[in-house]
């Protein structure tokens, strides 16, 4: 299922490589991509990319639409 979201676009604004946001996330750049293709992932994903990018838990809606 294809989710719509703004990873890609909030990471190039702050000037982040996919492997350096995976990194302050803790996750794979592998998961990373597939994210930012839209793909399907757990919220405490979400939740590790949120924080990693400087956003607080409650502005999800910047980053990932519903």
């Amino acid at each position: 299922m294809e989710q719509v979201n703004n990873v890609k676009k909030v990471r190039v604004e702050k000037m982040l490589s996919k492997s350096e946001l995976a990194r302050l996330a803790g996750i794979s750049p592998l998961t990373l991509d597939r994210i930012e293709k839209g793909m399907a992932c757990r919220l405490a994903t979400k939740r590790k990319i949120l924080l990693a990018l400087g956003f607080k838990v409650g502005q999800k809606q910047q980053v990932f639409k519903l």
